[in-house]
């Protein structure tokens, strides 16, 4: 069954959901939008380093964004702003990365696989390293929901319950790593931090619990992937890119649907 290219596809881009919808709940909770950015570009110095010195893509990739994740969180405290930093370290590490990579003269035909993803060409390993880190990334948001969540809404809160809230980012930025290390593949260096936000933000008009939140942003994720690889596949359309479209129009329909319902209810409710 996996010789099937286009199956082997869905897997991936199933896997890849179920990691980035509940972390990009995290990630718009904590308005950590450009964070999401600077640690996806930053992916770009990891495949110049993996070509460079012939080590495994995801294991470099990994590695890079973790360091910029963790440099841009001890930065922070340093007198700049949040927002000045992020697009500086974002837009630095993008353009380094891509002057790295075009130095390298086989990455040279690659390039746009790596912007914008290539989840057609997803091999066997290839999967099973996603799912590996998509299910470690699961697994740690599930065992640390509670601690995460009241740091993310109350950080002083989170402290006295005995909650270091500290401990909790260290964690969302491990995971921020990984799920930009195993998407690389499936939606490339730019189009990362979209499906990371746009599925939880679509989800936010008809959750009433965090929960909630995150297993709706999960279907949502699920159907982008899938169904922007139909897309693809009848319109001949790059796949990842075709994801974040129809997750981008999910967005749009479920906002107005949620915009709809609130004037509906706030009718009712002055009629009664």
């Amino acid at each position: 069954m996996l010789d099937d290219f286009m199956i082997r596809a869905a897997l991936a881009g199933t896997g890849v959901a179920l990691a980035a919808a509940p972390l990009g709940c995290f990630v718009v909770w904590r308005r950590m939008a450009y964070f999401g950015d600077a640690t996806a570009h930053a992916a770009m110095l990891g495949v110049a380093l993996s070509l460079v010195l012939s080590v495994s893509l995801l294991a470099s990739v990994l590695v890079v964004a973790l360091i910029m994740a963790l440099l841009v969180s001890l930065l922070s405290d340093r007198g700049y702003t949040m927002d000045t930093l992020l697009g500086v370290m974002a837009h630095a590490a993008l353009a380094f990365g891509l002057v790295a990579v075009s130095l390298v003269q086989v990455a040279r035909l690659d390039l746009m696989s790596y912007l914008i993803g290539d989840i057609l060409a997803v091999g066997r390993q290839d999967l099973m390293l996603i799912w590996g880190g998509a299910l470690l990334v699961v697994l740690i948001i599930a065992l640390r929901w509670s601690g995460l969540l009241i740091s993310t809404l109350n950080p002083d809160l989170a402290r006295a319950s005995g909650v270091d809230p500290r401990r909790e980012q260290l964690l969302l930025t491990l995971s921020l790593a990984v799920v930009v290390a195993v998407a690389l593949k499936v939606v490339g260096v730019l189009l990362i931090a979209a499906f990371l936000i746009i599925p939880a933000a679509a989800a936010r008009p008809f959750s009433r619990t965090p929960e909630g939140m995150a297993v709706l942003a999960a279907a949502v994720a699920i159907v982008s992937a899938n169904g922007g690889l139909v897309i693809a596949w009848h319109f001949d359309t790059p796949a990842g890119p075709s994801m974040v479209s129809l997750a981008a129009v999910c967005f749009v329909l479920m906002t107005l649907a949620g915009l709809v319902c609130r004037r509906l209810g706030e009718r009712h409710t002055r009629t009664t």
